[in-house]
């Protein structure tokens, strides 16, 4: 892994394991990062400064090291955060839209839950996750809240694997390129 960009001042701890979850692909542990009390905090600072100007109503957070992140910089905000689930994860009742998208390694399905007292509509999300990798996830989330009819107005993630994607309108703390 060749780290091409590193705002945080903190060391990276990163562990990295070669063919999992299947074989060819080189799992990112971000585990390190949150475990040190000191990167967290400095990673949940970056993240209130890229976001708090930007009329943000609700951070995205898919599962499940999205919702490590995004509920600690929705609390830090003091706004809402939806976690966006795996498919089945959610009472039938609670699911607003479901939406399938493929994975390096796989086709995988989120379900976004119903907004209590209030829709979609109009509103301003921002998706906070902690990897970017083909962008796949990403996508998928700003297609089924842009169906909703509601406004993403940002995407952010702790590390951008570069060589795997074009995306240019990303907040990223960290980018890299596997060797």
């Amino acid at each position: 892994m060749k780290v091409l960009k590193n705002v945080l001042k903190n060391n990276l701890n990163i562990r990295t394991q070669k063919d999992f979850p299947v074989k060819g692909v080189e799992f990112i542990d971000i585990t390190p990062l949150i475990i040190q009390k000191d990167v967290f905090k400095e990673i949940i600072d970056k993240f209130e400064e890229e976001i708090k100007n930007k009329n943000v109503n609700y951070i995205l957070a898919p599962e499940a090291r999205g919702f490590l992140l995004g509920s600690a910089i929705a609390d830090r905000l003091n706004i809402g955060c939806i976690p966006v689930r795996k498919k089945g994860k959610l009472p039938p009742t609670t699911v607003e839209c479901r939406f399938s998208f493929e994975k390096e390694y796989g086709k995988d399905e989120l379900e976004l839950p119903k907004l209590v007292n209030e829709t979609y509509k109009n509103k301003n999300f921002y998706i906070i996750d902690d990897i970017y990798a083909t962008g796949n996830t990403m996508n998928a989330m700003v297609d089924a809240v842009q169906k909703l009819e509601g406004n993403i107005v940002g995407k952010g993630v702790i590390m951008n694997i570069t060589e795997l994607n074009n995306e240019k309108a990303l907040f990223s703390l960290i980018d890299i390129e596997e060797e």
